[in-house]
């Protein structure tokens, strides 16, 4: 990446949506311009799990805000990530499809444990570096997430559904604070969070570290107070609970450090942070500045090495965990690439490019996953196995694109869940198909036999040229052509075959 490159992070979160732009400069980050509204979209879930408008129009209105600050972005340098509220929105999709339209780049709803892995991420690219077992916990609107790793490894991941606003709901709802609403929330925080004991005990970690969130809003409330910086302790945590219990209500609730927009979900987010402290025996909690955004910006630039991109890294680990034939897998992914370069329009963006013929790639190295379910519905259990594994470093949004290729390997179209005007897509659709036709003998198709053509006049109509005589040595993937060429027959696109 070149030095003075932006790069932009955002974080939806339940309590405030934030951006983050930094200059990228010798691999080190200088904050440019930061961000951050209190839109506690978690507040607006109702008892269906549904946004109500009024939720839903601060977040709109915020993310018009920040779409000022990013126009003229590369898409490749902005990344946007919403965690537990929209995944727990029934009508999360009404909301995004409009917030994409606003911020003008896609928004991912990520999974708690790519929450997690983020998290982390940001975390240790600002501590120092350390063989120490490190524990690190983060107190969100709506979850909590809990990682252990090494240095700048994430070793267990997890998200539980418990945080500062959903807690503030459930037992501090009428803004008043008693010893009686204290003990019910950290009891119903412990019987959440006790199921993570196992994994994330006191046994397997040497140090733990707080980040973002109601950790930063506690930990500068007790500064102010004379506590000690950069440390949360036990003793800390019941003199704050003390002083929130003598004012009695939020509403009289001034207390130097902590920000307007945290007091209405103080409350539970300390009782939330009392619950772990005690459940996991933590006596000492330090703050770290590291955060989600953080974690996010560096996986955008280590996006730019492919060496370094978790996404990689993690389907190479599914096809090895799901035993799918590794040299097939190259096979196919080669030519699927090579026709894809062949159809794609001339004129797409060298970035896009990329993009494309990187998502081609993984679905291809793929394709097969689901052969040791059943070979005969191999790709309808691929296509399962990548809606519903947490699969590290991808967005929601990309893993149904790969699923959706996946199932569309064969068969008829009219199964996929995919927009046939969408000629991105159909190009990476069609360049797989045939890529596993012409690859179905486990061997490559003889160089030069077979080559795709994008018809200028009819930019719908792909030609297929065969060498001549390939047809008699090859009958059986002549017929399988032949039978490609009638599926897209019942969609917008053609498949043409000639041979010279």
């Amino acid at each position: 990446m070149k030095n003075g490159t932006l790069l932009a992070a955002i974080d939806l979160g339940s309590n405030s949506f934030r951006l983050e732009i930094c200059r990228y400069n010798n691999g080190l980050f200088q904050r440019f311009e930061y961000l951050k509204e209190a839109v506690r979209q978690g507040s607006g879930l109702d008892n269906n799990r549904n946004l109500d408008s009024a939720s839903m129009q601060k977040g709109w209105d915020c993310l018009s805000r920040f779409a000022e600050k990013l126009a003229g972005f590369d898409p490749a340098h902005v990344r946007a990530v919403a965690t537990q509220t929209l995944r727990e929105a029934r009508n999360a999709p009404v909301f995004l499809e409009q917030a994409n339209r606003i911020l003008g780049f896609p928004i991912e709803v990520v999974s708690g444990r790519e929450e997690a892995r983020l998290i982390y991420q940001g975390v240790a690219q600002l501590l120092p570096s350390s063989s120490e077992k490190r524990l690190v916990v983060d107190i969100g609107g709506r979850s909590t997430e809990f990682i252990i790793g090494e240095n700048k490894t994430a070793l267990s991941l997890e998200s539980y559904r418990i945080g500062s606003v959903s807690s503030s709901i459930k037992h501090f709802a009428s803004g008043e604070f008693s010893h009686a609403a204290f003990e019910q929330a950290e009891v119903a925080a412990k019987a959440i969070l006790e199921e993570a004991l196992p994994v994330f005990g006191k046994h397997a970690w040497d140090i733990a570290y707080g980040s973002s969130g109601t950790v930063s809003a506690v930990s500068e409330a007790l500064v102010q107070a004379g506590w000690p910086a950069d440390c949360i302790t036990r003793e800390g945590l019941n003199w704050l609970k003390s002083q929130l219990i003598r004012v009695g209500h939020v509403d009289r609730l001034r207390l130097e450090g902590l920000k307007e927009e945290r007091r209405a979900v103080i409350g539970g987010g300390l009782s939330v942070l009392s619950a772990l402290m005690d459940l996991f025996a933590i006596e000492s909690l330090w703050v770290t500045p590291g955060a989600l955004r953080h974690g996010i910006l560096y996986d955008l630039l280590n996006r730019e090495d492919e060496t370094k991109d978790i996404r990689a890294v993690t389907v190479t680990g599914l096809r090895k965990t799901f035993q799918a034939d590794a040299a097939q897998a190259l096979r196919v992914s080669k030519w699927s690439l090579e026709f894809l370069r062949s159809i794609l329009p001339p004129d797409t963006n060298p970035g896009l490019f990329r993009r494309l013929e990187n998502k081609l790639n993984w679905a291809a190295t793929l394709h097969e996953i689901g052969h040791l379910i059943s070979h005969t519905d191999g790709h309808k259990h691929g296509a399962y196995i990548l809606e519903n594994t947490d699969t590290p470093g991808f967005a929601r949004h990309e893993l149904h694109r790969l699923s959706q290729l996946v199932l569309g390997q064969k068969g008829k179209l009219r199964k996929l869940e995919v927009d046939f005007e969408d000629e991105h897509l159909v190009c990476q659709l069609m360049s797989l198909r045939l890529a596993v036709i012409l690859c179905h003998a486990r061997r490559d198709p003889e160089a030069g036999s077979v080559s795709l053509t994008r018809l200028q006049h009819s930019p719908q109509h792909i030609l297929i040229k065969l060498k001549p005589l390939w047809s008699k040595r090859f009958p059986q993937s002549r017929h399988l052509l032949e039978q490609e060429g009638l599926a897209w027959q019942k969609t917008s696109w053609k498949l043409v075959i000639a041979e010279d």
